[in-house]
């Protein structure tokens, strides 16, 4: 699973910081808001060509791997 991780970048200079995929300016948060919200990998691929199943397996790992941290705090918007 760490090979899935080092697809997640994180740069001061690309999306103000927040994890990409890739460098390719995809935030981890946007490809997770399209799975919540019930898309599936192939419509999340067809929708975005640049990205392939890893990347979409390598979100996951980081939200779990981000749920497993010590501190825990809930934004509500």
């Amino acid at each position: 699973m760490s090979s899935l991780m080092e697809r997640i970048t994180i740069q001061p200079d690309v999306c103000h910081g927040k994890p990409v995929i890739r460098g390719l300016r995809y935030p981890v948060e946007s490809v997770l808001e399209y799975l919540a919200a019930g898309d599936s990998f192939e419509e999340v691929l067809a929708e975005f060509p640049d990205l392939e199943r890893e990347d979409l397996l390598a979100c996951l790992e980081f939200a779990t791997r981000s749920l497993k941290m010590k501190s825990q705090h809930l934004v509500l918007k």
